[in-house]
């Protein structure tokens, strides 16, 4: 069953004393296919503009007790209806991001959960480190692997983005088609000892299936994609064998959110992530279904779809 959408004009929004209205410029929001789809685990209909929960926008109101921002600041913002053209939102869940260039490119969530993954995964410099399933978020995942010194191997079944990781320097980048293939290349790449970290960036079994597959005995594995759908098999003979770390990388706490928004800010500042590349698609709010078709289909060239307002 696929949900439909409908655009609505709603009264305007009044911020509380700790709160802000942010006009939004974009939201960087991934293209849920749960919600788009109707999965049973969500109650309908969603409230106006959800389930956007992020957006990148300017101030234009403030609350009485906000002192550390200011109107017309660029921001990057949790917001959990930001599907819209304004949001209101606590002080404490935005990141200003006026020191970066009007140029660049910034998508505040995605951004700040790799940096979260990262520090999770502790990757250090000289390690062997496999990207299963590279897609947007993985391609920023890599950047900040390449930058601690590690040898990056990135995966993936979509030529876009192995050619975009080559482009940012891995050297070794493996087309995923038959599971023992890649075990074999990657056995052969890194001198038969497999690698120290493996963090999984597809959110499906076949990508959690082979990224354990990768590790070596005593390595990370690092479960950063979004496993929304259903349940997941593991072989747990194969995990304790091999005394694996599995780190479950997501956050829950808005508070570690932001925060990783907000170093990613300073390292986008820095020129240490690449955002240009990556975004491959612009939709219109008016034309949110096309964007929604298009990261079902995932047409070659199709690597991130972002919503942008006025």
């Amino acid at each position: 069953m696929q949900i439909g959408h409908r655009l609505e004009n709603q009264p305007s929004l009044k911020s509380e004393a700790d709160e802000m209205r942010v006009a939004v410029l974009m939201n960087p929001r991934r293209f849920d296919m749960g919600p788009w789809k109707g999965a049973s685990w969500f109650s309908y209909p969603f409230p106006p503009g959800a389930p956007g929960h992020e957006a990148t926008g300017i101030i234009e109101e403030i609350g009485d007790k906000v002192s550390n921002l200011r109107i017309w600041e660029r921001v990057a913002t949790l917001s959990y209806q930001a599907f819209a053209e304004h949001v209101i939102t606590k002080a404490d869940n935005v990141v200003s991001i006026s020191h970066l260039s009007r140029e660049s490119l910034f998508l505040g969530e995605p951004l700040g959960c790799a940096v979260n993954v990262f520090k999770r995964a502790q990757i250090r410099k000289g390690d062997w480190v496999a990207i299963v399933g590279v897609g947007f978020f993985g391609a920023i995942l890599l950047q900040l692997c390449l930058d601690a010194g590690a040898k990056v191997i990135a995966i993936s079944r979509r030529q876009v983005a192995l050619r975009i990781a080559a482009k940012f320097g891995v050297q070794h980048c493996l087309e995923m088609k038959e599971h023992s293939r890649v075990v074999e290349d990657v056995r052969t790449v890194t001198a038969g000892a497999l690698c120290d970290a493996v963090i999984e960036a597809g959110g499906v079994q076949e990508t959690l299936d082979l990224a354990s597959d990768l590790c070596r005995t005593r390595g990370r594995l690092i479960i950063a994609g979004y496993h929304q759908d259903g349940s997941r098999t593991i072989n747990m003979q194969q995990w304790n064998w091999h005394g694996l770390d599995v780190i479950n990388a997501h956050e829950r706490d808005e508070l570690i959110y932001v925060q990783g928004m907000r170093e990613a800010a300073d390292i986008v500042s820095r020129g240490y992530i690449q955002l240009e590349d990556l975004v491959s698609h612009r939709f219109p709010v008016e034309q949110i279904a096309e964007g929604f078709r298009l990261a079902e289909e995932r047409p070659e060239g199709f690597l991130k779809g972002v919503v942008v307002f006025g």
